[in-house]
């Protein structure tokens, strides 16, 4: 009777973790850049393996789950704006650090200009060329440059050169990653890369930019909500199990106790 109890929370902790997934897929389906997150099961040899180590309770590391990011590219929106940039491909990178010089991968093209001039996201992370971060220098208080006007002065070609009011001021780095998996989910759109991380600098002709558009998240909404209703329903399921199952134990002690 124990074993049927475990057998059906360890059945629902798996659900549990899709359903939190999927809900946090969904709530990104309109962050740009945004990469799906999934769940695959390992092998049943594996998963039989771990139902007979019994530990007592239904462990969460117990579970034969393993997440994988989807690096499928979404697609690309035109916008117009000369400070959005979208790479064409599934293992290209931009590259973005914080003030500490810590530098992540990311595919959200979407950048402004802070009041120091540096080309950043949203989140303040500095944008990077091969030379260091990517600096417009700012006009003087009265210059007609100001605002939109400042950003329709920069033009960044196709293979990452960025140039303001015609001079260039960088050369965007690209990275491709040959292992994406290996990368580890910084946040919602930005990743680190682990040691087993293969990695490497693209050459401005191998890099393929477009201005002017947005990748958009690769999270197919109505998809994700199919999903989430399917895991709704086996989750309750397997409570129906555990609340049956706990229903007849109760029966069984009380018959013990009255034929005792």
């Amino acid at each position: 009777m124990l074993k049927e109890l475990y057998t059906a929370a360890l059945g629902m902790l798996p659900q549990q973790v899709r359903l939190e997934l999927t809900a946090h897929n969904i709530a990104n389906a309109n962050t740009v850049g945004y990469k799906r997150s999934g769940i695959f099961e390992q092998t049943l040899i594996e998963a039989r393996e771990n139902l007979l180590n019994v530990r007592g309770d239904a462990e969460v590391e117990d579970t034969p789950l393993r997440q994988y990011i989807d690096f499928q590219q979404g697609a690309l929106q035109k916008t117009g704006n000369p400070l959005d940039i979208a790479l064409d491909g599934n293992t290209t990178f931009f590259v973005v650090a914080d003030r500490d010089g810590q530098e992540y991968l990311t595919r959200a093209g979407h950048f402004t200009i802070d009041s120091q001039g540096y080309v950043v996201t949203s989140d303040g992370k500095m944008l990077l060329t091969s030379g260091g971060p990517l600096r417009i220098e700012l006009p003087q208080q009265g210059d007609n440059l100001q605002g939109d006007n400042l950003a329709r002065q920069i033009q960044i070609s196709p293979n990452g050169e960025v140039q303001f009011n015609g001079l260039m001021v960088g050369q965007l780095r690209v990275v491709q990653v040959a292992n994406p998996q290996s990368l580890q989910r910084a946040n919602a759109v930005t990743f680190l890369p682990t040691d087993e991380t293969d990695i490497a600098d693209l050459s401005p002709e191998e890099i393929h930019i477009q201005q002017g558009y947005l990748e958009a998240s690769n999270v197919n909404i109505v998809t994700e909500l199919v999903t989430m209703i399917q895991l709704q329903r086996m989750f309750e399921l397997g409570q129906k199990v555990i609340q049956t199952n706990d229903g007849t134990l109760d029966r069984s002690i009380d018959i013990g106790r009255f034929s005792s």
